[in-house]
């Protein structure tokens, strides 16, 4: 087993070092291989670029990332090429990693960290499957340009191809038949030609899996029915745009966007695995980021990468025991709760993995 190790920016080295700690401490003598690179502004800072060379080397030959946060100061550079996320798009594509899985969980004990209402989010489990190579982020042509009159504009193309939707609303299915049989399929078919296309496909294939109930809204209604009744979803599959906005505002039903991992897979075991967070630089190196998303996101590499849901549900039940057991971070932190540090709840989850 070979993981790349990519902790990038602001609390990205912080929560991915308390994320090794876990895998080191529930894979125990294991045969595992770990190597570390900058990746985002710390890539630029190493090597004057968000992607160095050895990054993107490492990442292409490793079976796994785990991936940390990238972004900063330098994030609305006009120079693209030198901002930090575009290490982290260039590698979902590079990679072919197209389904984005990003699970939105409301453990109980949580529930009064919830925005809503607690009978409103009272049993929350639902997953957002969002598609990571198409759409806005990557359609051509873009960019900003100058007119005949002098006047700036800009130019992104929301693009999607009948292959690209169809490989996305099968996972889509085949998710939904593993949980609890309900897909949700979000667009803007009422108004966007592309988005027409993506009902149109996944409506098609639909008929293959005659045993999931599927289901479509747009966005907007889509995010509306998010806040008023999050729990009639199962799952969510939807571009990359709108999957984007709709997993962090399902983030804050669960309390804390601190909560919430991720796992970018493709047609094989390979995949990169992240906390859904940012980098959060107004709170880096102060020991009170949130670890337990990059943790969760750790057991789901186990499980999707290494075949290994054993050590996973290991970590998982780890997660839910030290809150069980009052353990809180600042985000989730409610009275008489157990206030600690981005290490220290780390060492409550390595504890509850020995026992």
């Amino acid at each position: 087993m070979k993981i790349a190790v990519l902790p990038g920016d602001g609390i990205g080295p912080e929560v991915t070092a308390q994320a090794v700690r876990v895998v080191r401490a529930v894979l125990g003598n294991r045969a595992f291989e770990m190597e570390e690179a900058p990746i985002g502004a710390a890539g630029v800072e190493a090597a004057g670029v968000p992607l160095p060379g050895p990054t993107r080397e490492l990442a292409h030959k490793a079976d796994a990332i785990l991936f940390g946060s990238v972004g900063g100061p330098l994030d609305e550079l006009a120079d693209r090429s030198k901002r930090p996320g575009t290490a982290l798009l260039t590698l979902r594509r590079e990679l072919q990693l197209f389904a984005n899985f990003r699970p939105a969980v409301l453990y109980p004990e949580l529930i009064g960290a919830s925005s809503l209402r607690p009978e409103i989010v009272k049993g929350l489990d639902l997953l957002v499957l969002r598609e990571l190579n198409g759409d806005l982020y990557f359609g051509e042509p873009r960019g900003i340009h100058t007119d005949e009159k002098g006047e700036r504009y800009g130019i992104n193309t929301m693009r999607y191809s009948e292959s690209e939707i169809a490989r996305i609303a099968h996972v889509g299915f085949q998710t939904a038949r593993k949980r609890r049989g309900k897909l949700c399929s979000v667009d803007k078919a009422n108004v966007l030609e592309t988005m027409h296309l993506w009902r149109d496909v996944v409506t098609g294939i639909g008929r293959e899996y005659p045993d999931v109930e599927l289901s479509h809204l747009f966005i907007d209604a889509a995010a509306m029915m998010l806040m008023r009744r999050p729990t009639s979803f199962d799952v969510i599959v939807t571009g990359n745009v709108f999957g984007d906005i709709l997993s962090d505002a399902a983030a804050m039903l669960t309390g804390s966007i601190g909560m919430l991992p991720s796992a970018s897979l493709g047609s094989s075991s390979k995949g990169l695995y992240e906390p859904v967070h940012g980098s959060a630089p107004d709170i880096a190196g102060q020991d009170i980021a949130n670890p337990l998303a990059a943790i969760l996101s750790a057991a789901m590499m186990l499980r999707y990468s290494f075949d290994l849901p054993e050590e996973a549900g290991r970590i998982e039940q780890a997660v839910r025991r030290v809150l069980a057991e009052g353990y809180r971070t600042a985000d989730i932190d409610e009275p008489g709760a157990r206030r600690v540090g981005t290490e220290a709840m780390a060492d409550a989850v390595v504890a509850a993995i020995a026992h």
